[in-house]
């Protein structure tokens, strides 16, 4: 199958993209920075997904997974609007097969930067929208949202033993997701299923149950 996914250079949108290539599918990659990944079977296109005038064409996409965001950075155009033109633009057609938004623990608790909240919010929202409009297709729309995961872009708060003591206390299993664990839940919403469709999958340790927001001070 075809795989398109946003945000392919790091993190969790790269261990999804490095799951789908295990798995034999053909992936292509957008992201606003230069490729990271080394397969036949992947084809990378360097682009900002906000741009949706530079989106470049590709037809026939059996699976969408977008996961390209920021986090207090545009948080609006980057995690809601242009996820918005990305879906638009490639899941309405024939092929499609799944969708999946990568949402955020944060939009069913509110417990973090406001305008991440708000732009993961409107992805669990947009994600219903669509689950409806992709049903004549026999396809599927689902958002997965995470709690914390152990990528770069959290090592801040990884690598601060008194932050961290504080987050394992708010977190029920006492760890956080590896990428590759999320990979593997993408797999199975987007491959493995058929009948979930409408729903926003918390995956976070058990820590909206506590959801206090703790963040290293500027």
């Amino acid at each position: 199958m075809k795989i398109l996914i946003t945000g392919t250079t790091q993190g969790i949108g790269k261990a999804i993209a490095e799951k789908f290539l295990k798995e034999n599918h053909d992936v292509v990659g957008i992201d606003r920075q230069k490729k990271s990944i080394d397969n036949k079977k992947y084809t990378h296109y360097e682009c900002d997904v906000r741009n949706k005038d530079m989106l470049p064409d590709i037809e026939d996409v059996d699976i969408l997974i977008n996961n390209a965001g920021t986090q207090n950075e545009n948080d609006i155009d980057t995690n809601l609007k242009a996820l918005i033109f990305i879906t638009e633009k490639y899941a309405f057609q024939e092929k499609i097969k799944s969708v999946l938004n990568i949402g955020s623990a944060s939009a069913h608790t509110g417990a973090e930067f406001p305008e991440y909240c708000a732009s993961k919010g409107g992805v669990l929202a947009y994600t219903k929208n669509v689950a409806i409009r992709i049903a004549p297709y026999g396809a599927t729309c689902n958002s997965l949202d995470p709690g914390g995961v152990l990528t770069e872009l959290n090592e801040c708060v990884i690598n601060d033993k008194e932050l961290w003591a504080k987050i394992m206390d708010e977190t029920p299993l006492k760890k956080w997701a590896t990428p590759e664990e999320i990979a593997e839940w993408a797999y199975f919403l987007t491959v493995t299923n058929t009948f979930c469709t409408g729903q926003n999958i918390l995956v976070d340790g058990g820590e909206a149950i506590n959801y206090h927001f703790i963040w290293k001070d500027e």
